[in-house]
């Protein structure tokens, strides 16, 4: 009886660890999250479901072209793509992204905008960010939205992994 009790406490133990394990890598190492909507076409498809990673944000900051999930209220998250960093002025002219009145060659696809923005200028520890399917894509030109603060971004979507035919890294 000795036996069966010290080998049941050992799978409690076992299990108890695991769950704390899989606590801790959940809420501070990634996170799955669900695309819904064509905000990202062509890169990211609607019903994909991806890793995020939660961690990379807190030794280094963003840069641009990161695709970024961020919390837009307290109960719905976004993704978005970043395309201003803290302290640029950022515009949007004739289909082109322009920083510091400099136009931005986008190496991923985008679905081109109709509309104009700015000139506006970043503020400190902010971000703007864009959908790649630029005419269907509640991003920073909406006043809804707007600048994304840095502690708004909870990670970096890295990697596809539904459905399986679409599995890969995200670029």
């Amino acid at each position: 009886m000795e036996k069966f009790l010290r080998e049941i406490f050992e799978w409690v133990k076992s299990l108890l660890v695991a769950v704390v394990l899989a606590f801790l890598i959940r809420f501070f190492v990634v996170e799955i999250f669900l695309v819904e909507g064509q905000s990202m076409s062509p890169t990211l498809a609607d019903s994909q479901r991806l890793v995020v990673n939660k961690f990379i944000y807190r030794l280094d900051d963003p840069d641009r072209e990161d695709i970024i999930v961020f919390e837009y209220d307290e109960d719905k998250d976004f993704i978005k793509r970043v395309v201003g960093l803290p302290g640029e002025k950022i515009e949007i002219a004739d289909g082109n992204v322009y920083i510091n009145g400099d136009r931005v060659k986008e190496n991923y696809q985008t679905k081109k905008v109709n509309d104009n923005y700015g000139p506006e200028k970043i503020p400190d520890e902010k971000y703007f960010v864009l959908g790649d399917n630029r005419n269907n894509s509640m991003d920073s030109r909406s006043p809804s939205v707007g600048f994304i603060h840095e502690e708004q971004i909870k990670g970096k979507a890295f990697f596809v992994f539904w459905p399986l035919d679409q599995l890969g890294v995200i670029e």
